[in-house]
């Protein structure tokens, strides 16, 4: 029997946090998820169904509106992707009457706000000294950051009075910046899961070796301080009432102290390094929200996490069938082209034919049976005598993919399809 799967509306759900979410739960047999911005951004190239032009979280129609996308679209739950997006329909979640991923609204405003994270759990774990004054400084340089923020968004590193005072006259409200002790050291995230019974039941920490935005775009587990961080995240755990993913993140100051420097209700986007290892933040939640006890498996292997920009492309290109080449296109220096495969398995699901055609000069079903490619085509077009690959093309609606130029110039202009190479393959992924 079909298992009816919950519909999770993930908003905004382009942001890191709205990405990592899809890569989280998208093959899910539980779940299914629909994404949903207020801009047009990376998350309608990613998510299958896409819900655009959402009202910000502070427009006065927001609720309403969501209200009946909610109703319209069956929804039975949302996962906020941003502090600030989380805290606004935690607020309305009994007027939403939709079930919202995460911690409380008292619990996701303490965490968006610095100050008041900081007077929270400034007697239990170390803190940055706080300077209420830039005339109280005792020592420069210091980090002027907002008291709600993520991401390195306004922040300032003042290495004297002059420049601090420079950075806050262009703000408008400096009294919602402060004034902090500089950390000089290495930074963490500790990834943290509790779940709905209040019981921590996961504590991780990485290192953020690399980092771009505000974003750790290279992060690896360490055991440095393994003892500390998890006897802070159970002091934080203890104060502040937290469900799901979190995380907190700590730096290092001149005496190689840890000092807090935020804590967030939510998960982090490199916390995929654990989620490799077995540690499913997203999915763990979701499931916690709808009251479903877990279990936590994870792997014993040591791994490093190194995130970089990847494209996704939106084409005009129709086709019903694909002519593909073997050597040098779907088999490359002896081994199987891995994108031409996934395309070809792709192609499958979507009830396209795949044709091969090759002047592979050996024995060719041998070739295949090694690579275990028999069977896999619904038409194979083996040339031997040097015939034109464009005259064997007789389906209008297809497309060519072959690593030779001189193959792709003769059936652009003899079939007038649209031909690709093995690196033009990714724009169907």
């Amino acid at each position: 029997m079909e298992i009816t799967k919950k519909k999770i509306l993930v908003f905004p759900c382009g942001s890191e946090i709205g990405l990592e979410i899809h890569r989280s739960l998208k093959y899910s047999t539980h779940f299914r998820l629909i994404g949903g911005s207020s801009v047009n951004d990376h998350g309608q190239f990613i998510y299958e169904q896409y819900i655009g032009d959402i009202p910000f979280h502070n427009a006065p129609n927001f609720i309403n509106i969501l209200k009946k996308i909610i109703i319209d679209h069956e929804i039975d739950a949302i996962y906020p992707s941003m502090d600030a997006v989380a805290e606004t329909l935690k607020n309305n979640e009994y007027f939403l009457n939709c079930l919202i991923i995460g911690s409380s609204a008292e619990t996701t405003s303490v965490c968006a706000s610095k100050k008041l994270t900081y007077q929270k759990l400034s007697a239990i774990i170390p803190t940055p000294q706080i300077y209420p004054f830039l005339t109280q400084v005792k020592a420069y340089p210091i980090f002027i950051k907002p008291d709600i923020g993520y991401g390195s968004r306004n922040v300032f590193l003042a290495k004297n009075e002059s420049s601090a005072q420079s950075f806050l006259n262009d703000k408008v409200d400096t009294s919602s910046f402060l004034l902090c002790e500089y950390l000089s050291g290495d930074e963490y995230t500790i990834d943290c899961f509790t779940d709905r019974h209040g019981g921590l039941r996961f504590v991780g920490a990485r290192k953020r070796a690399r980092i771009s935005n505000g974003i750790s775009v290279n992060t690896i587990q360490t055991n440095e301080y393994q003892d500390l961080f998890n006897g802070y995240a159970e002091e934080i755990n203890a104060t502040i009432e937290l469900r799901g993913a979190w995380f907190f993140q700590m730096k290092l100051d001149q005496n190689q102290k840890p000092k807090l420097l935020e804590i967030a209700a939510r998960l982090g986007g490199s916390s995929s390094l654990f989620r490799a290892q077995g540690i499913n933040f997203a999915l763990l939640s979701a499931f916690d929200a709808f009251d479903i006890d877990i279990k936590i498996l994870k792997n014993k292997y040591d791994i490093e996490l190194d995130r970089a920009l990847s494209s996704c492309y939106k084409h005009s290109i129709e086709y019903s069938s694909i002519y593909i080449d073997l050597d040098d296109t779907l088999i490359v220096n002896n081994c199987i082209n891995l994108q031409a495969i996934s395309f070809i398995f792709q192609s499958i699901n979507e009830n396209k034919r795949v044709i091969l055609i090759t002047r592979h000069k050996e024995d060719l079903d041998a070739t295949l049976k090694k690579h275990r490619l028999d069977n896999l085509f619904d038409e194979i077009i083996h040339l031997q005598k040097g015939e034109k690959k464009s005259a064997y093309i007789t389906n209008a609606d297809a497309i060519f993919i072959d690593d030779s130029f001189a193959e792709r110039l003769d059936v652009s202009n003899n079939c007038n399809i649209p031909t690709f190479d093995c690196s033009m393959i990714e724009i169907f992924s």
